[in-house]
């Protein structure tokens, strides 16, 4: 084991299930340190892999930025839960996006996992996203990663430390990335008093990085809406 960046032990290449000790630290913390890990989604017909290359944090309720800065609500009542576990939610009525639960319960702080190297079940992941021009592209942000994986809301809430073989999401260690390795500069997307948080981190030059787009505010029913964007 290497260490992460407040000191504590970050994955390595054993691909060995993360322990919850893992998510269990500021947000900001965990975040790069997800970068080179492997999610596993887990299907009937077989598992897709996905090294992670892409990842932004979201600090709860002193970040304007998230889903939780206003208090909990039905929609993302999974962020206050355990560390550990999945928050999965539906935007711009079209697509499901995953964050990982960090931090002590209650805090509802999250990394959103933007984009990855489809690394097993590539031609699961190809199915789903027909579209794709390359297999660079198969996970290449949040909701191309979401739908090339088959995540939706049924996946809200479950468990990625729990230790079964047969759980539908799991996160495995490998990869390791080094620090200079790893860019960051603000989230895709995010207006307003959180836009300058320089939260969003990824592995500079991997092809599987998504572009980096600045929040733009958006009409609903003739009123400009700049509120939370949904990130």
């Amino acid at each position: 084991m290497t260490d992460g960046r407040d000191g504590t032990p970050r994955p390595d290449t054993g691909r060995t299930p993360v322990p919850r000790g893992f998510f269990d630290r500021h947000v900001l913390h965990v975040a790069p340190d997800l970068l080179g890990c492997t999610l596993v989604r887990r299907t009937p017909r077989e598992a897709i892999e996905v090294r992670l290359t892409e990842v932004e944090a979201y600090a709860g309720a002193s970040d304007p930025g998230s889903h939780a800065y206003r208090g909990r609500t039905r929609r993302n009542a999974s962020m206050f839960g355990p560390a550990g576990h999945a928050y999965v939610y539906f935007i711009y009525g079209m697509w499901w996006n995953l964050n990982l639960v960090c931090g002590p319960e209650g805090q509802a702080s999250g990394v959103l996992l933007r984009g990855g190297e489809v690394l097993a079940g590539r031609a699961q992941a190809r199915e789903r996203r027909a579209a794709a021009r390359s297999d660079a592209e198969l996970a290449k942000g949040p909701a191309r990663l979401a739908t090339a994986l088959g995540v939706d809301g049924t996946l809200d809430g479950v468990d990625l430390c729990g230790g079964e073989d047969a759980a539908p999401l799991g996160l495995l260690t490998g990869h390791p990335v080094a620090p200079e390795e790893i860019a960051n500069g603000p989230r895709t997307g995010v207006g307003g008093d959180g836009a300058a948080h320089p939260w969003r981190f990824w592995i500079a030059g991997d092809r599987t990085v998504s572009p980096y787009r600045p929040h733009r505010p958006r009409r609903r029913g003739g009123q400009l809406d700049s509120g939370v964007p949904e990130v």
